[in-house]
């Protein structure tokens, strides 16, 4: 089998699908913590009151100096935000992951039980998906590729972040767009694209479609969380990475000209 093979076949974009058995492991597993029906799908402020969400009345970060940030003060920052409520159970805060001058962009949800103990977004098993799904295409996290979240601070139990948490946290995801002027946006998941696009459409009928977030290029797809527990929908995944590799090239042509 070809290291292409391989890879697709991790993704189970053939009969074989080797994490299966971890799935179904944790399927069975009666006390682990429920997952939303959809990674990224939005939460109604209100819906859940056992979950604490909202605002905080004061912060340690000013909206307007965020816009003026460089890296290391745009990650100081975050590292002090008391913005929302998610800042009382974190571990870290986590900015995000990558080079700084990348043409690609991902954006997910925010982090998990796992990259709130690391700092680092994306390295649970939706993280390891993340990896093979991009080395389909021939990229790799930190080479020309950077990954940061919706929100910095992990909700509690891993739930989808509430609508004013995304809004809380939006000044930093905003700058950091700035700062990394990508070519294209891939958002993963219904949360990262409603936070880029300001759209509640349903993320089937974003896809296939590029969107503009302030001038740069967005394609939606499904969040891995979601492909894990939905595996009839990794072929559809497949598609979204050839069109963003089709729209990355045709963007790239037009920068230099050939059109």
């Amino acid at each position: 089998m070809t290291q292409r093979e391989e890879i697709l076949a991790e993704l189970g974009l053939t009969p074989l699908w080797i994490l299966r058995e971890r799935l179904e492991q944790a399927q069975a597993d009666p006390g682990q913590a429920p997952q939303p029906a959809e990674a990224g799908a939005l939460v109604v402020p209100g819906a859940a009151p056992a979950q604490q969400t909202g605002v905080t009345k004061s912060s340690a970060v000013d909206s307007a100096s965020v816009k003026s940030m460089d890296w290391a003060q745009l990650r100081q920052a975050v590292t002090d935000c008391t913005r929302c409520v998610l800042h009382e159970k974190r571990k870290q805060a986590v900015l995000g992951v990558g080079d700084e001058r990348a043409d690609w962009l991902i954006v997910g949800e925010g982090p998990g039980a796992e990259e709130d103990a690391r700092g680092e977004p994306f390295v649970g098993p939706a993280g390891k998906l993340l990896d093979n799904m991009l080395a389909t295409i021939g990229l790799a996290r930190g080479a020309n590729v950077y990954i940061a979240n919706v929100v910095k601070c992990r909700p509690p139990g891993n739930r989808t972040p509430a609508a004013e948490e995304a809004e809380a946290c939006a000044p930093f995801l905003d700058r950091q767009i700035e700062l990394l002027q990508p070519r294209l946006i891939i958002a993963l998941g219904k949360a990262a694209a409603h936070r880029l696009l300001g759209s509640d459409a349903t993320l089937g009928s974003m896809r296939k479609t590029v969107h503009d977030y302030r001038g740069t290029p967005v394609i939606v797809t499904y969040h891995p969380a979601y492909l894990l527990r939905n595996l009839t929908e990794k072929a559809k995944s497949w598609e979204d990475l050839c069109f963003a590799v089709d729209t990355m090239s045709g963007l790239l042509q037009k920068d230099s000209g050939q059109e």
